[in-house]
């Protein structure tokens, strides 16, 4: 019994932190929405991460239902399914109107169409244990997926040996949410919780090292535009110069012909210079 108690004890304590870290992280996005806001315009913001934000605290969500015994799953993924739907409403109003329309169904196709595809599926597996352990198992999958822009951002500051787009605040309150589920994963023995969150420890790690390498290195620019062809007008014939780079040569005037001379402070005037 004392074993117990000591076991729900740690498991409580890491999953109150993992709440309250997990909950910073998600309101870290509010400046960026505020400046989109602001500004009346999405620019060059992108609305995937949020939408695989909301699909994996969805699932998160189910699975905690069907585990039971899981409230503080239920209330950081609750939290994450409203913040995260509030970003992506926010996104959708100032976005361009083909980019709103694209999202809008590929919001609807991952809600209406995966998200109920999944649960309909785990609906036909009888035993209630291999239908949460296999949602389990899906939940992991899709967590694991969120961690390409980690990767991306990574390869990003190597390319161009600058922290620019790595925030080390960001980046070290991850980590922190990684130790924190891990703990809560590793005293409830759950293998679906404590595998994502080990390599999200590592990924954040590794990009507070990359972060610390790359912050007093020089910048290197990478131009992302493409490439502007310019016409090279034809080289001037050698006996035709330019006024400004050659003085004009006498000229040698045939046999019987007049030589005019223009002057150019009086364009009525005809007469010989």
């Amino acid at each position: 019994m004392a074993f117990f108690d000591h076991h729900h004890f740690w498991t409580l304590t890491f999953g109150i932190l993992g709440n309250i870290v997990s909950f910073f992280i998600f309101l870290a996005l509010v400046p960026t929405f505020y400046i989109i806001y602001r500004n009346k315009s999405t620019k060059e913001f992108q609305s995937i991460p949020y939408l695989v934000a909301l699909f994996s605290s969805m699932l998160w969500l189910y699975y905690a239902f069907l585990k039971g015994h899981s409230f503080l799953l239920i209330t950081i993924n609750s939290f994450g399914c409203v913040i995260e739907i509030v970003y992506i409403t926010i996104y959708i109003a100032y976005a361009p109107r083909a980019t709103r329309n694209s999202k809008i169904k590929l919001f609807v196709l991952m809600k209406k169409g995966l998200f109920s595809l999944l649960i309909l599926i785990t609906r036909f597996i009888p035993n209630d244990d291999t239908r949460t352990t296999v949602f389990g198992w899906i939940c992991t999958t899709i967590s694991l997926t969120t961690f390409a822009a980690p990767l991306n951002i990574m390869a990003r500051v190597v390319r161009t040996n600058s922290v620019e787009f790595m925030s080390f605040s960001l980046s070290f309150f991850l980590t922190l949410s990684a130790i924190m589920w891990f703990g809560y994963g590793f005293f409830q023995k759950d293998w679906c919780i404590m595998i994502p969150n080990i390599v999200g420890f590592v990924l954040g790690l590794s990009q507070m090292v990359l972060y610390g390498y790359y912050r007093n290195r020089e910048v290197i620019i990478i131009m992302d535009e493409e490439p502007v062809t310019v016409e090279i007008p034809p080289p001037i014939d050698a006996g035709e110069a330019r006024a400004d780079e050659q003085q004009p040569q006498p000229l040698q005037l045939p046999e019987g012909a007049v030589e005019v001379g223009v002057s150019g402070d009086d364009p009525g005037s005809d007469q010989p210079s």
